[in-house]
């Protein structure tokens, strides 16, 4: 029997059947994805195969089937391992806030080339426009403008009171699976309750004392939505650290460098301080954003990319 992991805490899984049958499910045997090592061999938005208990009403699952994509970050406590945040996306949103509480522009920009990497393409919504000052507001729509050139579609908007961008989204979502993520307490449980009210997801408090969400969201779970399709809701993330991506790939991550990436003179051009580089001659002409080379920079210089899986 087919079905669709739609909620893992650790040890059970419950799965969405091919007949819209909710069942509880644990592990048959041990899985290796692709030699991936994982602190969750089997994610949210999975295709699996399971097999009913005989007399019980639950089942194990046998097989998990083949991914078209995944977004994954490295494990908080083991470096060495990776957490897959969800499987089979169809489009990301990325939920961001410039204030109560911020978002860097590194943390966005590490987001969208981790999506890049697993070729998930990404939305971005600016949420609680109310709270934004006349210099946040023209702020913003610098960052619209940054990232709307690059292909990421953006949306303004407050989640607790929305205006016509919420029927758009709900267009957009559609028949989709469809991922929310983003720092705890930027709004992301408020906004799909207003797209979906049925859901009813628990609403977590900011922290007075560092201005941070409270991590309502304990494991990523995947819902049906009304209109069709699914949201797949994930635990707020503090860091996005990177996985599996070499340096000499990351800047095929950036759209905007991937285009010039034969107009540099050196094919293994890492455009840091080779000569003729086509990319760091677009930064300093202003064609490629400063923001998006020093987080290009930040992460080159960095520990966190990895050569290969052990």
């Amino acid at each position: 029997m087919n079905a669709t992991v739609m909620k893992s805490t650790g040890s059970w899984y419950s799965v969405l059947t091919e007949e819209g049958q909710r069942v509880e499910c644990r592990i048959k045997g041990k899985f290796r994805m692709n030699g991936i090592r994982s602190t969750n061999p089997i994610a949210v938005g999975d295709k699996v195969e399971i097999e009913l208990d005989n007399g019980e009403a639950t089942a194990s699952i046998t097989t998990i089937l083949p991914r078209h994509n995944y977004i994954i970050r490295r494990s908080i406590n083991l470096s060495k391992q990776t957490h897959i945040i969800a499987a089979n996306i169809d489009r990301a949103y990325l939920v961001v806030t410039l204030a109560s509480p911020r978002t860097s522009l590194g943390f966005m920009d590490r987001f969208l080339l981790t999506a890049e990497a697993y070729h998930i393409p990404v939305d971005i919504i600016f949420n609680k426009a109310d709270l934004y000052s006349d210099e946040g507001t023209n702020l913003v729509a610098e960052l619209i403008c940054l990232y709307e050139k690059l292909g990421y579609p953006c949306t303004l908007l407050s989640a607790l009171n929305p205006g016509p961008e919420l029927e758009t989204l709900r267009e957009r979502m559609k028949g989709k699976v469809n991922l929310f993520s983003g720092h705890s307490g930027v709004g992301k449980s408020t906004l799909i309750n207003m797209l979906d009210p049925a859901l009813g997801l628990r609403i977590g408090e900011l922290s007075e004392a560092h201005d941070k969400g409270m991590h309502t969201t304990t494991f990523a779970e995947m819902f049906e939505l009304c209109m069709g399709g699914f949201v797949v809701d994930t635990p707020g993330i503090k860091e996005l650290g990177l996985v599996a991506i070499e340096r000499a790939e990351l800047s095929h991550c950036f759209p905007e460098m991937r285009l010039l990436l034969n107009q540099c003179r050196f094919n293994n051009c890492l455009h840091l301080q080779e000569p003729s580089c086509a990319v760091r001659l677009a930064v300093e002409q202003g064609e490629i954003a400063e923001s998006r080379y020093n987080s290009y920079i930040g992460i080159m210089s960095g520990d966190e990319l990895e050569k290969e899986y052990e």
